[in-house]
């Protein structure tokens, strides 16, 4: 997905273990781990004329996950990957020293019927030795996920390592990013289960942490690594996400993530110079922002 405009920061507020906000990056936490920014897409009615279609665009030293709770996306990029990713799969595309995408609904979804659309585009910043790798694409099925219970919360653990278990998406560095969907209110007690820096994205229903009731649309951010205590309440969807955090700066603009100002400057001008390789069979080319 194309951070088309500037992110626009949110103002967070801290309630004591956690400061809260609405956006990643917000003003007091520009990363967690080394998720860099979080694009929160829906819940989102797809009809004749409202169809998702994002055009050509570009992106370097990060890789893209996508993750869908309602509906499909039809991928495609420069490294030739057609893929349809349906609620639950993971598209796990890394641009590293650059590719261009698209992202489109479905040609079978396009048949005048009403659908759903809802989901997160995750951005996972590179390690600086990987910053400019190959750029590829990775596709796991959603069955393929680690799924477990434990009492009240069920747990998919989408992306990394964490409650001792592995996802098979090909992560370059330390991270986590697990959903956990409640029955009943239950207590969540992940110390020691993950590593590194925790955020917490609410979904649906609502968290208690530090004395405050914490609605969806929210993303908590805990200031202290891996200790996080919260209650979750009954009938909620978290996305839990974090890891370890990289020693070096990432700067942002637009599409482009890196550890180097002058190499995001090198890919401003090449985008504009129609000098990526480009997604076959795709014309529609997103100019850079101004």
């Amino acid at each position: 997905m194309s951070n088309i405009g500037l992110i626009i920061e949110e103002r967070s507020r801290d309630i004591g273990d956690f400061l809260v906000g609405r956006l990643l990056p917000f003003r007091k936490k520009r990363m967690v781990g080394p998720f860099i920014f979080i694009d929160h897409m829906g819940p989102a009615t797809i009809k004749p004329g409202n169809y998702l279609d994002v055009g050509e665009h570009p992106h370097i030293g990060l890789s893209t996950l996508t993750y869908l709770l309602e509906g499909a996306i039809m991928h495609r990029d420069s490294t030739g990957a057609v893929q349809r990713i349906n609620a639950g799969d993971v598209g796990w595309m890394t641009a590293g020293n650059g590719v261009v995408h698209t992202e489109r609904t479905p040609s079978d979804l396009r048949d005048g019927s009403t659908h759903h659309l809802h989901g997160f585009q995750i951005w996972v910043a590179l390690p600086r030795d990987k910053e400019e790798m190959a750029a590829q694409f990775s596709f796991t099925p959603g069955a393929d996920l680690p799924t477990w219970t434990e009492g009240e919360l069920s747990y998919k653990l989408v992306a990394g390592k964490g409650f001792g278990c592995t996802s098979s998406v090909p992560v370059f560095s330390y991270l986590f990013m697990i959903e956990i969907i409640s029955k009943n209110q239950a207590l969540l007690d992940i110390n020691k289960q993950v590593s590194g820096e925790v955020g917490v994205c609410i979904v649906e229903g609502y968290i208690e942490a530090c004395g405050e009731r914490i609605e969806k649309g929210n993303i908590l951010v805990s200031k202290y690594n891996d200790a996080c205590v919260m209650t979750v309440g009954a009938s909620t969807k978290l996305l839990l996400f974090g890891g370890e955090p990289f020693e070096e700066e990432r700067f942002i603009f637009w599409n482009f993530v890196s550890s180097s100002k002058e190499r995001i400057e090198q890919a401003k001008e090449k985008w504009k110079a129609k000098d990526f390789t480009m997604v076959p069979g795709e014309d529609e080319y997103i100019p850079l922002p101004t």
